[in-house]
């Protein structure tokens, strides 16, 4: 499966530090995965790029706003743990978006 992948967060930095290290570990796991990293603000102009977005844990507030922002179009929203995020443990990161992606499938297919 491919999946796009964009990472969001302040000013685009940490998140683009985390896309490393998913990558990584995506590559590693033999996942054809497109992960990349901008800040918030940036945001609207990948919408009709990405199936999910990951938001930094420090911008976990703006997660329902982000919601609304992409209601109707098949993008899947998720704040990344502030545990696997403050070590940058890619793999991790990848742990949590394979679970938040399976539990829609099964509560779409269902």
């Amino acid at each position: 499966m491919s999946l796009r992948i964009l990472l969001v967060c302040g000013t685009g930095a940490s998140s683009g530090f985390m896309a490393v290290s998913m990558r990584k570990a995506a590559a590693k796991q033999g996942l054809n995965y497109h992960i990349q990293a901008r800040s918030e603000a940036e945001l609207e102009n990948y919408l009709e790029e990405i199936d999910v977005v990951m938001v930094g844990p420090h911008l976990s507030f703006l997660e329902d706003e982000i919601k609304q922002m992409v209601a109707g179009k098949a993008i899947q929203v998720m704040v990344m743990d502030p545990d696997y995020y403050s070590t940058l443990d890619g793999e991790k990161a990848l742990e949590h978006l394979q679970s938040v992606i399976g539990q829609n499938r099964g509560t779409a297919d269902e």
